[in-house]
């Protein structure tokens, strides 16, 4: 099965205001010891959002309002995903149910492990987020959509309620053509790779199959 092509995300969208907000701040470390990423979600943001005897903060952290319950596309600022380069920030943030970041700019293993999560990290300009920013504390339930084609974020019901974003042309290819996914890639060409191991003589004298 083709990887799906990932030319917009649209949903309602949740700003968490700061810059070089790093990678332990999004999955702590402590939930780090777990067989898969599943259940992660749980722990996106945990020490911002509960207080050290695990109570959550009061006033609420902006994913906790209930106003933000289901948002999919993430706004944030500066060097986003910074630190240290654990696989477990990106899959927190793909776990809590987001789709889409979009800040001024990504730490560089962070951009490269959530995109091959496919989820796109859009850039732009602080004034711009501040827009959308604004808008989402207008009125939550607006919908935001991330255009990877168009390269520009839209919202609101004004035809000038959009900004531009930009994006490595390398991820940006791969997420709209549908090969964000390095291992998937390489599982749907099996049978290729398959039909040349015959064809080589130090591996076709191999007994078993290719797992």
């Amino acid at each position: 099965m083709s990887l799906a092509k990932i030319t917009q995300v649209a949903g309602r969208g949740v700003y968490v205001p700061g810059n070089d907000i790093d990678t332990d701040r999004i999955i702590p470390a402590r939930f780090m010891k777990c067989v898969t990423f599943d259940g992660l979600g749980a722990y996106l943001f945990f020490d911002v959002r509960h207080t050290p005897d695990g109570r959550p903060v009061v006033p609420a952290h902006p994913i906790d309002r209930p106003e933000h319950k289901g948002a999919t596309i993430l706004l944030s600022g500066a060097n986003f995903g910074c630190g240290s380069s654990r696989e477990h920030a990106p899959q927190a943030i793909h776990k809590a149910g987001f789709r889409a970041v979009i800040a001024e700019n990504f730490a560089e293993i962070f951009f490269g492990n959530s995109t091959t999560l496919g989820i796109p990290c859009v850039n732009a300009a602080r004034e711009d987020i501040a827009k959308i920013a604004a808008a989402i504390e207008s009125n939550p339930a607006q919908e935001i959509v991330v255009d990877l084609e168009k390269m520009e974020a839209r919202f609101g019901a004004g035809a000038g309620d959009k900004i531009a974003i930009t994006q490595r042309e390398s991820a940006r290819d791969a997420l709209v053509h549908g090969r964000w996914d390095a291992i998937g890639e390489l599982m749907e060409g099996r049978e290729a790779v398959l039909a040349l191991r015959e064809k080589l003589p130090y591996l076709a004298a191999r007994s078993g199959s290719l797992s």
